[in-house]
Parts: C-alpha cells; structure tokens; sequence
C-alpha cells in the first residue's frame, strides 16, 4: 500500500473532492480551488483545467508543491504584480508541512487596488481558506507485511511493535493469531531486523506484500 511520503508530511487525500473556499476584500472576490495531485504534470492539468473554467476573470494565480519529498514547488503571478500571489500561495501550502497539491486562486476584480501588502494577504488568506475546510491527512509510504504468530507471543509481540511507526490494519484470529501490518517506509528496514530475528528464533512467520 503505498501513499505519499513523510518528510512533507501531510496533504489533502487522493479521494477528496477539490476543495473551495471565496473571500471578498475591497469589492474584489478571491475563491481558491485546491487539490490532490500525484505529480507535476497533474498539477498543471488542473491549474489549466481551473483556469479555463475561469477564463473571464482577472486573474487565475497558482502554486503547487509535488513529490516525495515536496521537492518540486513552482508559482506563478499570473499577471499580479511580482511577487504579491504567487509566493505567498507556496508559503501557506509549505508552511502547513504539504506536498502532492496544487492551489489556484482565481480573482475577480472590484475596482479597488490593494498594493503589494494587500494582495499578498489576500490570496494568502484564500488558500488558507480552502485548507482549513476539513483537517489535513497524514502522507506516508507504508510497506505491508503479514505476520503469522502463536497466541502466547501475541500481547508481547503487540506491545514491541509499538516502538515502530506501524498500524495493525487487520487481525484474524484462526489457529494462530495473523496480523496485516502496515510499517511507514522510514521504519521498514528496523521493523524487518526485527521481524527476522523473532523469525530466525521460531517465533512467528512473516511475509512482505512486495516479496510475495
């Protein structure tokens, strides 16, 4: 089961919907869109896709963030003077610790200018907006691995891996007693040490998804 990664380590889900959010200041509207988005040319297909769908207003700034590690950032003014949307869009999205996600904040002019400070706040204030609609998930890359183990092991077993970055997803008790572990992948090779020594001493039986 893979996910994202945990250096960036939370975003929006892959399954949500894009998130909306609108504020007026001074007559002129700022609605940010922001989603999910799985790489750098997933997020320019929906910065070209809002856009498009917002081609009659007077501005449609972006900013995105991509990779494992929220390695790749890119931003654009989109006509606003440089520096004032952009950039603060990609400081909200960094500053909330997010990766695989795109902003775009489409404007729609009042008639009343609101300098390098004003505008800087507000599409700041837009994208931060669209995050705070529904709590951020955690971004991980797991690796799935299954354990099999006697009942006499388990409370033992259950209580050592506590110590590693790992959910049980499921259990089955049978016979013996099975457990589907996802280990985030920062963890994975502590958890497989682990796992072959108390397999080397005859104590349980494991199984990595990816070696099956």
């Amino acid at each position: 089961m893979n996910q994202v990664n945990y250096y960036y380590s939370v975003g929006l889900s892959e399954d949500d919907p894009v998130r909306q959010a609108e504020i007026k200041i001074k007559r002129s509207t700022f609605i940010c869109s922001l989603a999910y988005v799985s790489s750098m040319e997933a997020a320019k297909a929906f910065i070209t896709r809002v856009s498009k769908e917002n081609k009659t207003a007077t501005h449609n700034c972006w900013a995105y963030v991509v990779g494992d590690r929220g390695e790749i950032s890119h931003a654009s003014d989109a006509g606003e003077p440089a520096g004032t949307a952009g950039k603060p869009m990609l400081n909200v999205l960094a500053a909330n610790h997010m990766t695989c996600v795109a902003a775009v904040v489409t404007r729609h002019y009042g008639g009343v200018k609101l300098g390098v400070r004003g505008l800087i706040d507000a599409y700041g204030r837009s994208v931060l907006a669209a995050i705070e609609q529904a709590p951020l998930v955690k971004l991980v890359k797991t690796r799935a691995v299954q354990v099999v183990l006697p009942y006499p092991f388990n409370d033992i077993f259950t209580s050592q891996i506590k110590s590693f970055r790992a959910d049980i997803a499921g259990t089955e008790y049978g016979e013996s007693v099975t457990h589907d572990l996802l280990v985030e992948l920062v963890d994975a090779d502590a958890m497989a040490r682990f796992l072959n020594e108390y397999q080397d001493r005859g104590q349980l039986v494991h199984t990595w998804e990816d070696e099956e």
